[in-house]
């Protein structure tokens, strides 16, 4: 295959992902009127992925730094299926749950009281200042990890390199970060 179509092929599948994940989130994409019971885990199963995949990229990292490239690979590849996992489970709870959960909750007004200098306030404005860069770095990681994951399994290793520079530190923090949000919005969570 050729870096052109690789790069067409990447920018393709992370459009339609980001924009379905937009959409979900916008809740233009109609659900179904009742969750399934086991909906509510999905968050709790996401943070343990996320959780499993910040654990696997450090190894991963210990591995290849010792000259291992075959448990580097292995280890890669594992992470990318869990992050596959991820994925799928992500946009099917935004499918199902078709509420918004928001840190330091709303009163009846609908007014969010973590806004407020209340016992979240504080709290509401960490809580942001960890969401926001790993909403943006999730979308801007997503075709790094796809580029970097195809250069590896190619053994195109000056390529891989150089990707993975900017790959490995943007996707461990997604990873750890998403398992730092998932806990400070648990208390939050209404379903």
């Amino acid at each position: 295959m050729s870096d052109k179509f690789i790069f067409r092929f990447v920018a393709i599948v992370t459009i339609v992902v980001v924009l379905l994940v937009v959409l979900l989130n916008r809740h233009l994409i109609p659900g179904p009127a009742i969750a399934p019971a086991f909906t509510p885990y999905l968050p709790m199963l996401n943070a343990v992925i996320n959780g499993t995949c910040t654990v696997l990229l450090l190894v991963s990292l210990y591995f290849i730094k010792r000259g291992n490239i075959t448990m580097h690979k292995r280890l890669n590849i594992l992470t990318f299926c869990l992050s596959a996992v991820f994925l799928v489970s992500y946009v099917l709870f935004h499918y199902l749950m078709r509420t918004d959960t928001v840190y330091g909750d709303v009163n009846r007004d609908g007014k969010v009281l973590g806004s407020e200098l209340t016992e979240y306030g504080s709290l509401r404005k960490v809580y942001l200042i960890i969401l926001v860069p790993h909403i943006i770095l999730a979308a801007g990681v997503f075709p790094l990890i796809l580029l970097s994951f195809y250069r590896g399994l190619q053994m195109q290793v000056e390529k891989h390199r150089k990707l993975v520079r900017w790959t490995f530190p943007f996707w461990l923090f997604v990873t750890a970060s998403g398992v730092v949000v998932y806990l400070m919005i648990r208390p939050f969570y209404h379903f």
